[in-house]
C-alpha cells in the first residue's frame, strides 16, 4: 500500500499521514510532486490518494496529474481522502468518477474538514480554539476511518450520486471556471517583497520566478496558497486585496 496526496499548506499531508499511520503503519507516503511518484505508484497495488477541494472542484495541478498519467490507474485499489474548508459536497467522488475511466477499483471515500487556508479573504476564518477543535475532531474520524478500513468497511464519503449533486449545486456550477484552467490572478505587490524567493521554491507549479531582482507570477498558479500562506512579508495575494493570516496545521495541535 502506498498514500499518495497533493497539499497546498499542510492540512492535507497532515490528514493522509495520519490516516496511514492508524491504517498500515510504515507505509510509504510520497507527494504528486516527487519525481519518483510514478515508480512508487507502479510497485504498490492498493493507493491511499489525499487532496484538497476548491471550489467543490479537484485543484488543476490534481485533476492534470490523474489525466496525465492515465494509465498507471489501472487495476489499481484506491482510497480517497478530500479536505476542505466548509463543505464540498462529492470531494472523494471526484477523484473516484475519473479514476473509475481509466480502469481503477474505487474502495471508498471520506471528507476531512480542515483549518481554512484561503489567507486572503475573511470568509471561514475560525479562532485558534476552533481550530485545535476542528483538528482534533478530524483526526478523530481519520482514525476510525482507518479502522473502518481495515475491518473492510470502509466509508463512502462523497462517492454515490446524492453527492455527486450536492457538489454540483453547493459551488461547482456557479464556480467551475474557477478550476477549469490555471489562473493568472496571483499577485506580487513590489512595495511589500523583499525578493527572498521563497515563493518561487514553494510553488509546486514552477510559476513564479526572479527577473532582474524581481519576483514575478505567470498564468500557472493553481491556487493552492502555498506561498501566500508562508510570504515572510504578507506581499503575495490572489483572491482577496491583502493577506488576513498566515498559519500551518502545526498551529493547532
Amino acid at each position: 500500500m502506498i498514500g499518495i496526496y497533493f497539499s497546498g499548506t499542510g492540512n492535507t499531508e497532515y490528514c493522509i499521514k495520519k490516516f496511514v499511520s492508524v491504517y498500515a503503519s510504515g507505509s510509504p507516503i510520497i507527494s504528486i510532486e516527487d519525481n519518483s511518484i510514478l515508480e512508487a505508484i507502479n510497485q504498490h497495488q492498493e493507493i491511499i490518494f489525499a487532496y484538497p477541494i476548491y471550489y467543490s472542484n479537484l485543484p488543476k495541478i490534481v485533476r492534470d496529474f490523474i489525466v496525465k498519467n492515465h494509465t498507471v490507474w489501472y487495476g489499481k485499489r484506491i482510497f480517497f481522502i478530500a479536505t476542505m474548508g466548509l463543505f464540498s459536497g462529492d470531494g472523494a467522488g471526484l477523484g473516484s468518477r475519473l479514476m473509475k475511466k481509466y480502469g481503477a477499483h474505487i474502495i471508498g471515500g471520506l471528507h476531512i474538514k480542515m483549518p481554512d487556508c484561503i489567507c486572503d479573504v475573511k470568509t471561514l476564518k475560525r479562532s485558534i480554539p476552533q481550530n485545535r477543535k476542528l483538528i482534533k475532531d478530524a483526526t478523530n474520524k481519520l482514525i476510525k476511518a482507518a479502522h473502518q478500513l481495515k475491518e473492510n468497511r470502509p466509508p463512502q464519503e462523497g462517492i454515490n450520486v446524492f453527492y455527486h449533486i450536492a457538489g454540483l449545486l453547493g459551488q461547482r456550477l456557479w464556480f467551475y471556471n474557477k478550476t477549469r484552467s490555471y489562473t493568472d490572478q496571483l499577485h506580487i505587490d513590489p512595495n511589500a517583497c523583499i525578493c527572498c524567493g521563497k515563493c518561487a521554491g514553494l510553488c509546486p507549479m514552477k510559476n513564479i520566478s526572479i527577473i532582474d531582482n524581481r519576483v514575478q507570477a505567470h498564468d500557472q498558479c493553481t491556487m493552492c496558497y502555498r506561498c501566500i500562506n508562508q510570504c515572510p512579508q504578507r506581499a503575495i495575494t490572489l483572491i482577496g486585496k491583502e493577506v488576513i493570516e498566515q498559519h500551518r496545521v502545526e498551529d493547532f495541535l
